[in-house]
């Protein structure tokens, strides 16, 4: 056993110094955890943000006026004013996300009780502002009528009021969450590129004949690789959570950051293994840069960070229960945004713990295999 533990350790420090000398995926490993994360989580906004919209006010009147005035920033880019015939070659060119037309006599409807049509055009081919902008359109509206209409004494006062309390993002902002799962996202790429490419390297070096005459069994040159790479990803995650998650972004981690370290490791457990499988079917870097792909997307775009699980179509949400990256999704999300303990994420953790062992044991028997037919 202890000489098991020392091979390991020594074949370890043998992947470490051949990462240390390949100053190609040092950059990937600190680009990915630094540049990447910061620039994604401050470039990508998913609230609204200086939306354009323009107003095609027919009505000409104080109501119709003060609705132009209440689009402001930063929700809003100024209004811009339209004539009714401008309306589809505005939207066909793209000029506008949202075109507001104001019909004619439309302050002397409301006054009348009349109920009359206001039309929002809206540029549904970008789907998170075309619905989040839409949503803060009606709500101006509404409230904007709603206030002239009261001052008017045509409709009674609201019976109720709404107290809406935000939990765990409270300004709403972006930044927080993507921040997160670019981390998740990140944590998924970078395991499956480290571990195959180490065996893929030992291959096209040809050292793996060198492994082929030592001492060691391939179980323990796998735990060596997986164990040599996570502590690699382990080094850079840390750095990234302290400096540019809670240092430049100002992301408020309501958990344990050790609690979520443990989940990562279990997780880079699993992602190792899997892409110590996927290496077993390629014969050179590109062909294993294809095949990783597709595993990729599908995990990064169906774990549930992109999406909630629950939206998805329950075939697809039990297909992807297989998938280690649902799991450290649910967990990661669970740990630092709601700051929860290892009494609630627990399943979340075995299950990863589960999916791993049955990846390790499904690498160690294709790299037996690869291993015997290389001698």
């Amino acid at each position: 056993m202890r000489r098991s533990l020392k091979n390991i350790y020594q074949l370890g420090l043998k992947e470490l110094n051949s990462l240390r000398r390949d100053p190609v995926l040092i950059f990937l490993i600190i680009f990915t955890f630094t540049v990447a994360i910061y620039t994604i989580a401050t470039g990508i906004q998913i609230e609204l943000r200086n939306a354009s919209i323009a107003i095609v006010d027919e009505d000409q009147s104080e109501l119709s006026r003060r609705i132009r005035a209440s689009f402001l920033k930063p929700y809003f880019k100024p209004p811009a004013l339209l004539k009714l015939g401008e309306t589809n070659k505005a939207m066909d060119a793209g000029r506008y996300a949202f075109i507001v037309d104001i019909p004619p006599d439309f302050q002397a409807d409301i006054l009348a009780l009349r109920q009359p049509t206001l039309q929002i055009n809206v540029d549904a081919t970008a789907m998170t502002l075309a619905g989040n902008g839409a949503a803060y359109i009606q709500i101006i509206l509404n409230r904007q009528i709603a206030e002239f209409a009261n001052r008017s004494n045509v409709a009674p006062a609201q019976a109720v009021t709404l107290s809406m309390r935000t939990k765990f993002n409270p300004n709403l902002q972006s930044t927080w969450f993507m921040a997160v799962m670019q981390i998740v996202s990140n944590l998924t790429l970078l395991s499956l590129i480290l571990s195959g490419a180490a065996v893929i390297r030992e291959r096209e070096q040809g050292t793996i004949e060198h492994l082929l005459v030592m001492p060691v069994t391939p179980g323990e040159i796998m735990l060596a690789k997986i164990w040599a790479n996570g502590l690699a990803i382990i080094l850079a995650l840390v750095l990234s959570l302290y400096v540019v998650v809670q240092g430049l972004l100002s992301v408020k981690i309501s958990g344990s950051i050790l609690l979520f370290l443990f989940g990562a490791a279990l997780f880079l457990y699993a992602m190792t293994a899997l892409g110590i499988v996927l290496s077993t079917f390629a014969r050179s870097m590109p062909q294993f840069a294809l095949l990783t792909i597709p595993f990729f997307i599908v995990m990064n775009m169906l774990s549930g960070g992109t999406s909630p699980l629950e939206g998805m179509p329950k075939s697809l949400q039990i297909m992807m229960q297989a998938a280690p990256s649902t799991h450290f999704t649910s967990f990661s999300q669970a740990v630092l945004f709601r700051g929860a303990g290892i009494d609630i994420v627990w399943p979340q953790l075995a299950t990863m713990l589960g999916i791993g062992t049955v990846l390790f044991l499904t690498a160690l028997f294709r790299f037996r295999a690869t291993m015997s037919a290389a001698r």
